[in-house]
């Protein structure tokens, strides 16, 4: 009976904690994108954190260069762009939508960058 307790715990999920990225002038873009959208679209997006917390993630791209876009499937095609700090933290960059996917992508590089160079 205790082996199978044991390999029960390999299956526990271990939450991994999500921040916003914080600039140099002490702005969080994703915060800043989030707050711009009606409440019932926010609540949606924000709604997907905790199960990406969980390790359920959903519709996600690994895009590059250690940035990854989770996608939306309502709305105009709603992105946001997070890097992994290890295997327990990601850091929220940019939010966004299909119409700027290029522009966006860009800027969550070089906040990547700044994260990874600032940490």
């Amino acid at each position: 009976m205790s082996a199978i307790c044991d390999n029960m715990n390999i299956m526990k999920r271990t939450e991994k904690e999500i921040i916003p990225y914080t600039n140099q002038q002490a702005k969080q873009p994703i915060i800043d994108w989030l707050e711009n959208l009606d409440k019932k679209t926010r609540t949606r997006i924000v709604a997907r954190f905790s199960r990406i917390a969980l390790g359920n993630y959903g519709d996600c791209k690994v895009i590059g260069d250690g940035i990854k876009e989770l996608r939306f499937d309502f709305g105009p095609g709603y992105r946001i762009y997070f890097g992994e700090d290890g295997e327990k933290i990601i850091i929220l960059l940019l939010g966004g939508d299909k119409s700027n996917q290029s522009k966006d992508i860009q800027q969550a590089k070089e906040y990547w960058n700044d994260y990874i160079n600032g940490r």
